[in-house]
């Protein structure tokens, strides 16, 4: 049987957001010029990914503070996501709805991420 420390972050939302975020943010770079792969597609998809992770690896923490710790890291990485997306709209490799999209989704796994560590 696997542990319930080991999906229990599936519960979260801010884990739901997040992995929401990231399918994404996958999904729109796959998009982006061939000469960015190792640039912009790269940079925005490790830090996506670093969101989702930092809850997953936060909530397995055995301390609050350990996790609080995490999502604090979570929040930087969506700022930087947050900032690629807007040079990459800037650049045209996303239209306008979709940055608004994407953005949208962005600040409101900002606002659960937020609420979550404040609750811990």
């Amino acid at each position: 049987m696997i542990s319930d420390k080991l999906v229990g972050h599936k519960r979260l939302v801010a884990w739901q957001k997040a992995d929401r975020l990231a399918w994404e943010v996958y999904v729109l770079s796959d998009k982006f010029p061939k000469q960015e792969i190792i640039g912009i597609t790269s940079q925005l998809r490790r830090a996506v990914i670093s969101v989702v992770l930092n809850i997953v690896e936060g909530y397995a923490r055995e301390s609050k503070k350990e996790f609080r710790h995490f999502l604090k890291i979570s929040l930087g990485s969506l700022a930087e996501v947050g900032y690629i997306l807007e040079f990459s709209f800037k650049r045209g490799y996303i239209t306008k709805v979709q940055y608004n999209n994407a953005s949208e989704l962005k600040d409101e796994c900002g606002r659960i991420i937020w609420s979550l560590m404040r609750s811990l």
